[in-house]
């Protein structure tokens, strides 16, 4: 049986749409340079990256957010990570390609990710997807960030669509919450960060993609 056709296709930002892991482990690594400690590799930090700055700043000097160094670390990773925001960041492999395809059958597609506006809107401007976006959703636009339902609500509420209607990619185990809370078909991608928590196998996505490009299937178009 084919798949539903979707009338949207909405993504998560870090791991799923963009590869913004260079640019995030360079942040932390200049903030490691400042206190005198040797860079990570990328490979290390890569899986962390999902988390924000809550996962690297764990990576990069074990602190957690209830600790009381971690504001004057998170501020200083931050106005690094600003400096360079889109230096080494790409696109996943078929991003492009999908939103193309999306574009030519008429499908909305929109950003649903946990990162600051103050840092989504420039990377998305710089990457030259921002004014394409049906809709761009960031952790600070919605009164709960995922995995509450508010941003993925929020994100259909711009759309004028349902949720039903929406599909939803994700690299980390809160999208697929978030979706499936939200009442969207999810899709887990495996080539994204998926963090250090369960197997992406047991997140209860709908779907699990290996490429972007297996997308266009599940949201009807191939």
């Amino acid at each position: 049986m084919p798949d539903p056709v979707a009338a949207a296709v909405l993504f998560d930002l870090d791991g799923t749409f963009a590869d913004t892991a260079p640019d995030l482990g360079a942040a932390l690594n200049r903030l490691r340079e400042e206190q005198g400690q040797p860079p990570l590799p990328l490979e290390t930090l890569r899986p962390h990256t999902s988390s924000g700055v809550r996962g690297m700043l764990g990576a990069g000097f074990g602190l957690r957010p209830d600790d009381t160094d971690y504001p004057h670390f998170r501020t200083r990773f931050l106005a690094h990570y600003e400096t360079g925001l889109c230096q080494g960041t790409t696109l996943f492999p078929g991003i492009p390609e999908l939103v193309d395809t999306l574009e030519a059958r008429g499908r909305p597609w929109g950003i649903v990710t946990n990162k600051g506006q103050r840092f989504t809107l420039p990377l998305l401007d710089a990457l030259g997807y921002l004014k394409r976006a049906a809709c761009v959703v960031s952790g600070d636009s919605a009164p709960r960030a995922k995995p509450a339902v508010h941003p993925l609500r929020l994100a259909c509420a711009l759309l004028g669509d349902l949720p039903h209607n929406c599909l939803y990619a994700g690299d980390d185990l809160r999208d697929i919450v978030a979706g499936r809370n939200a009442g969207m078909r999810t899709v887990a991608v495996r080539y994204g960060y998926l963090g250090d928590g369960p197997r992406i196998e047991d997140w209860g996505a709908d779907h699990l993609v290996d490429h972007a490009s297996d997308i266009a299937a599940l949201a009807g178009l191939a």
